[in-house]
């Protein structure tokens, strides 16, 4: 854990002086959390390329590492030395001396900080009886990120064939499982460099949520509203709850020591909380996101037509191909172009965002076009590499589908005991925004450009509500959720005016954050007070991928049942093919291949023949294949053994 701390501290640095080049005033806490995001997609780039060169090995994971302190460079010049001295200082003023506004504000931090350190704790358990998972939605995700991180350290994976799915470029933003892999090499262990990677992650994007929130706002509080509502994300379970409660015959604390299920998401609910169903499961999502809101909070400067003109002018003429009204945009435009490769659908957010909002203010056409060549790129030649030779087919991700996840529910109750009061009090911030005047010393809009820069942001509720945009329906929640995140200012603006007016509506905004996050705190404590602890991997299946490992070629393909927790998956070994589940969701059509998987497994006249035409080399036979396919004992014995540890098996067919 300490391998994988101190290296992400010498990458916040790295990062955080490159803050500077974009963001001449700034609180040091939004530099440390933007240089963190900004330093990890450069340390993952550089290191993927050099990987792809020369192989991925601790020599390797150190050139990127020291290519992504390059930066540090930078405080050779005096005016930013200067700059770093004011962000230090003011950083130890608001530490120093012992106030309740103080007290609380570090309180606050403190508390989130826990609250991410105890719940990412649990999205992996190693003990002696095997592999864990805390998340009750993290049973095959789990083992899918394990199966990216081990094919990378140990199967040496670059550039990279999708693991689950031999012979196939791995499509899926692979940045973050490769992050944990680097930091294996260079010395941590898989379950702490996730964790700390994830703390990281999840404490970035809440500093740079409050930032963005605070910024269109131009109220201190709401930034901290909209933490709280991202992470305690829910609608109206909590009513189901007590149900249970009143129902039952357990006492209210016992019941919060055994909660019976999630309630942000089951059969009833579909928008699940943000950290259960996606910063724990979807860690591409939880590196994408701050990097999309420093791109986001960029977007909002161009379109609000706030000047960046001495944002990066510290003396550096070699970047004097853009103007330095231009180049803050341009070299936001490099972090948010290596998207494609962390999380693509935060790009296709941007797009989106951009699109509209560039018709909007063509007058800033400028600072639109720097930033546009910035994410062209990086983000162009990802793209193309991503798509060339892909196994998935591209036209499964567009469909019509109205009502995203709702099924037989009618549309307006399925948001309503979903997200609870969230719609209602998102309408009532657009209203008051819309009527709101400026007051001296604010830094509230005198206009409605605020309401204007909300439009892309419905547009993409909307597009989400009538269009499937993946394979699996529920996968738009990939876009949803920005639109949640677009929604946060007006919403925690309506709960910071309420605060401020009278008694009645200051308990009427404590009633509403209560109602807001309810269920999705009922979700968190369940996860973190280790109420949930789903066998992964059994002991058998960590030994026997130790076996396979040390008996086997690192690029050596494996039959193995289409499941989500195959042993193979420990060892970083190819399979020909794994969960259908995972593959369908990226658009494969793997039915030819797991129709091939379950005749070899038959033993039937053609398995031979089938074995040769896939190239297979070795086949695993445990309780994951007698249980979900038919396999015939008396073809395989035919072949010798390689290795087994009580009911899994491995035999060499090659």
């Amino acid at each position: 854990m300490i391998i994988t701390f101190a290296i992400i501290v010498l990458i916040t640095a790295g990062g955080g002086a490159l803050t500077y080049l974009y963001e001449k005033h700034d609180s040091l806490l939004a530099r440390l959390a933007a240089g963190t995001v900004i330093g990890l997609a450069i340390f993952a780039t550089a290191g993927f390329l050099l990987a792809c060169v020369f192989g991925l090995s601790s020599i390797t994971a150190v050139a990127a590492l020291v290519l992504t302190l390059t930066p540090l460079a930078l405080l050779s010049n005096p005016k930013l030395i200067k700059e770093l001295r004011h962000d230090w200082a003011k950083a130890k003023g608001k530490a120093q001396g012992a106030t309740t506004q103080k007290t609380i504000r570090f309180g606050y931090y403190v508390f989130i900080l826990v609250v991410l350190a105890f719940f990412f704790e649990r999205a992996m358990i190693e003990t002696e009886s095997g592999i864990f998972t805390g998340g009750s939605q993290n049973l095959g995700d789990l083992p899918f990120h394990l199966g990216a991180i081990f094919s990378f350290t140990e199967g040496n994976n670059f550039p990279p064939q999708n693991p689950s799915y031999a012979d196939a470029k791995f499509t899926y933003p692979f940045f973050a499982d490769m992050l944990t892999a680097f930091f294996v090499k260079l010395g941590a262990g898989v379950r702490e460099a996730m964790l700390v990677q994830n703390v990281f992650l999840g404490f970035s994007l809440v500093v740079l949520l409050e930032k963005f929130v605070v910024k269109l706002t131009g109220i201190r509080k709401t930034g901290k509203i909209a933490v709280l509502l991202l992470l305690f994300s829910g609608g109206l379970g909590f009513v189901w709850f007590l149900k249970d409660y009143w129902q039952g015959a357990q006492g209210f604390f016992e019941i919060l020591w055994k909660l019976p299920k999630d309630y942000t998401i089951g059969e009833k609910f579909r928008w699940g909380n943000s950290l259960v169903v996606l910063f724990m499961t979807q860690r591409s999502l939880l590196f994408g996101m701050p990097l999309t809101l420093i791109a986001l909070t960029k977007i909002w400067e161009i379109f609000a037509g706030e000047t960046t003109d001495e944002s990066a002018d510290y003396g550096f003429r070699i970047f004097s191909l853009f103007p330095f009204s231009t180049f803050p945009l341009f070299l936001v435009g490099l972090f948010a172009g290596t998207l494609p490769l962390i999380h693509v659908h935060s790009l296709a957010v941007l797009f989106v965002v951009c699109g509209f909002l560039f018709f909007m203010r063509l007058d800033r056409w400028r600072e639109w076009l720097a930033f546009g060549i910035g994410v062209a790129v990086i983000a162009l030649p990802q793209l193309i590499w991503s798509l060339t030779g892909s196994a998935s087919n591209l036209k499964e991700f567009i469909g019509w589908h109205f009502g995203w996840d709702s099924k037989d529910d009618n549309i307006l109750f399925f948001w309503a005991k979903n997200i609870g009061l969230f719609i209602p009090l998102l309408a009532l911030g657009l209203y008051l925004i819309s009527r709101r005047h400026p007051k001296a010393g604010e830094h509230e809009s005198s206009d409605n450009r605020l309401i204007l820069f909300y439009i892309p942001f419905a547009f993409l509720f909307l597009v989400s509500n009538t269009v499937k945009l993946a394979p699996w329906e529920w996968d738009n929640i990939k876009v949803l959720i920005y639109w949640f995140v677009g929604s946060l200012p007006f919403v925690a603006y309506v709960l910071a005016w309420a605060w401020e007016r009278s008694v009645v509506l200051k308990a009427a905004a404590v009633g509403a954050i209560l109602i807001l996050t309810l269920s999705g705190a009922l979700d968190v404590w369940r996860t973190i007070s280790g109420q949930i602890s789903y066998n992964v991997f059994s002991q058998d299946s960590v030994k026997i991928a130790q076996q396979i490992k040390a008996k086997t070629p690192p690029n050596a393909l494996f039959l193995n049942a289409p499941t989500y927790n195959s042993a193979v998956v420990l060892s970083g070994r190819r399979s020909l093919m794994r969960y259908s589940g995972h593959l369908s969701s990226y658009g494969i059509d793997y039915a030819p291949r797991e129709g091939e998987v379950k005749r070899i497994y038959e033993g039937s006249s053609i398995a031979e023949s089938l074995l040769r035409k896939n190239n297979i080399e070795y086949v695993i036979i445990s309780p994951e294949e007698t249980a979900n396919i038919s396999v015939s004992k008396e073809f395989f014995d035919r072949f010798p053994p390689l290795a087994q540890i009580g009911e899994y098996k491995v035999v060499k067919v090659k």
